[in-house]
């Protein structure tokens, strides 16, 4: 294996284990490696694939596959897939047989309810960390809010949202 998948390999391990109610939670980590730590790609690519990840089909753990592909080609996709799946799976299903044994415990609830907002912090820095790349201009937010408000709001797919959106954008040059 080469030097560049076994790094994918080594970092998509570990971000397996931090993870944290899904990929998004280690979002940030992983931006940082990818960008500052590997200097495998800029911000902005970063920022782009975590986009189509988001916009294409299937879960949103795409970005994983999209890093490693960039990275590495096709045996990059596979390693940083693999490597990001293998550990906590395993972990879960090891762990799953003493959470089956103790479910009428009064401890398993507290525990549910204490981790459920640890996993919507992480999301929302994982929000917070995608953020710094991005553009920062007051049309920028406009279009952003509005594009929130739109959604919220109605029933339209979010695809078409963002269409409007980018079209807007790109007419007001940014």
């Amino acid at each position: 294996m080469s030097g560049v998948l076994l790094k994918l390999a080594g970092l998509f391990a570990t971000l397996s284990l931090l993870a944290f109610g899904s990929a998004n939670s280690v979002v940030p980590d992983m931006q940082r490696a990818v960008v500052a730590t590997y200097g495998w790609m800029t911000e902005r690519d970063f920022l782009e694939l975590f986009a189509i990840s988001r916009i294409a089909p299937g879960p949103g753990s795409l970005i994983v596959a999209l890093v490693g592909q960039r990275v590495a080609g096709l045996a990059g996709a596979a390693v940083a897939t693999l490597a990001m799946f293998g550990p906590s799976c395993l972990l879960v299903h090891l762990a799953a047989g003493m959470w089956h044994r103790t479910r009428e415990a009064a401890w398993r609830g507290r525990v549910e309810r204490g981790l459920a907002p640890v996993a919507v912090g992480l999301i929302f820095a994982s929000g917070f960390a995608l953020m710094r790349g991005t553009e920062h201009s007051l049309v920028a937010l406009a279009l952003t809010l509005g594009a929130a408000a739109v959604l919220a709001a109605t029933e339209l797919h979010p695809l078409a949202v963002l269409a409007v959106a980018g079209v807007l954008g790109w007419l007001a040059g940014i």
